[in-house]
């Protein structure tokens, strides 16, 4: 018998997710269809979205046909793009347009960047001449902008109405917008010249214009701006919705606040793959198959297989000095280990800093100076511990030294190297990220030698 999955059941809301998850699946094995739509009576349209994700690809198109058409729509604009398109392979036209009407026009211009370019012709061609005018708008915009993320689905107000006019137009509109808790306020021309919040709209006097009481001091963007900068905009001022225009203030659409969400975690996302040496095309990686899982890895890693070819040569110069004093190799691997630790981690306060504007008003040189005197100083102690440890172990005070000072000298090497290249690719106008720990580490590992060699050759050798 299913498991209590009510809202007034003691489980958490992830023991009820999983639990969805696993008796809906049972139950279709089963066959026991009506079993299976009672499941989903009371669960939350993302749950059932995430519970036919999980689902075998057989069994996908099915626990969907469960649903009725209200939920279904609500519960296919939570699905991932691939299900999406899987599904509407299997879904006669008539179906497939339904669909596609219901939805929002945000979420069905999101459904047409995954869909072959002659099946959207087909759908757009059965949209209403206004759905068909506002999706169409959005996608004239550039991917991960404004313009291709807002909505058109908001409540606009003229500036000379009564708010016993605006309440009636809220009335008849609210019900079919996606954005009701702001009132946009705009001149005869859709300019957007001010905001208007419910709370005001209902303390004021029913003979008083809009004009009267609304907000002048609006935030808002336009369309041609990056998503990751809208999404700042809306964290910034804790707003839930953020106003587009276009470059004539002309009131277009708004971003909402759920949409940042999605935006956050794809940015995010996206710079712990860059700066993972890996290429992110917005899929799951853990829903790859190996050929894509290798695919995503293997160019960055080729481009630092060749990069650190340089070591081999850097060693062979030195083949002397690593012949006559052999201990001086077992040290190599602590040698390049800390520096490249020390350059990650530089890298990443930068990079985070750089993406969350936490270094925004603070100098370059400062910065990369802090993180020269950081790596100096941690140089400094572990380079006394090395000279004191080798000391001890080895009894050779001459290779502690070259140790100790090439791990100062690599530390504030990788320091200065982790800072200052984020900063460069930055003004060069590539993604900070792009400066990857193993980029880093790479660069550190072949500097780092020729250091190290380079001074046992004056000290160790020269002492010999």
């Amino acid at each position: 018998m299913p498991t209590d999955i009510s809202p007034s059941s003691t489980v958490s809301r992830s023991e009820l997710r999983e639990l969805v998850q696993r008796q809906l699946e049972l139950l279709l094995e089963q066959k026991n269809y009506e079993g299976a739509k009672a499941l989903l009576i009371p669960v939350q349209p993302v749950d059932i979205a995430e519970a036919i994700e999980n689902l075998p690809e057989t069994m996908q198109v099915i626990g969907f046909r469960l649903l009725n058409q209200t939920t279904a729509i609500t519960v296919y604009e939570y699905l991932e793009p691939k299900v999406q398109v899987a599904l509407l392979e299997h879904f006669k036209e008539q179906e497939v347009i339904s669909i596609v009407e219901n939805m929002s026009t945000d979420e069905r211009a999101k459904l047409f960047e995954e869909l072959p370019a002659k099946i959207v012709r087909q759908l757009i061609n059965h949209l209403s001449l206004e759905e068909r005018q506002a999706t169409s708008l959005l996608l004239g915009y550039q991917p991960n902008t404004a313009g291709r993320l807002m909505t058109p689905d908001y409540i606009a107000l003229k500036q000379n109405l009564t708010i016993i006019e605006a309440e009636e137009r809220i009335r008849r509109l609210a019900q079919d917008v996606e954005v009701s808790y702001y009132l946009y306020v705009t001149d005869e021309q859709k300019r957007l010249v001010g905001i208007v919040s419910l709370k005001d709209l209902l303390l004021a006097k029913p003979e008083q214009i809009i004009e009267e009481i609304m907000t002048r001091d609006i935030v808002y963007s336009y369309t041609n701006c990056d998503r990751e900068e809208v999404a700042q905009l809306i964290q910034r001022y804790d707003l839930l919705a953020l106003p587009i225009v276009d470059q004539e203030q002309h009131l277009l659409g708004v971003v909402t606040v759920d949409d940042v969400l999605d935006i956050l975690e794809a940015e995010a996302t996206e710079d712990i793959y860059l700066m993972g040496a890996l290429q992110d095309d917005g899929d799951d990686y853990f829903q790859a198959n190996l050929f894509d899982v290798v695919k995503k890895r293997i160019p960055w890693l080729s481009i630092l297989l060749l990069t650190n070819s340089a070591t081999i040569f850097i060693m062979s110069g030195f083949e002397e000095v690593i012949e006559q004093v052999v201990a001086l190799s077992f040290f190599t691997p602590l040698l390049i280990d800390a520096g490249g630790n020390v350059g990650a981690q530089s890298s990443t306060v930068v990079i985070r800093g750089l993406s969350t504007k936490s270094l925004q008003g603070k100098k370059t040189t400062w910065v990369i100076l802090r993180e020269l005197i950081a790596g100096g100083l941690l140089g400094l102690i572990m380079g006394i511990v090395v000279i004191v440890g080798v000391f001890f172990i080895l009894g050779k005070p001459d290779i502690g030294l070259t140790v100790g000072l090439s791990l100062l000298v690599i530390t504030i090497l990788a320091a200065t190297t982790g800072a200052g290249l984020p900063f460069l690719f930055k003004s060069l106008g590539f993604d900070p990220a792009l400066m990857s720990a193993p980029f880093i580490t790479t660069v550190v590992d072949i500097l780092g030698l020729f250091i190290y060699f380079s001074i046992a050759q004056a000290i160790v050798m020269n002492g010999a």
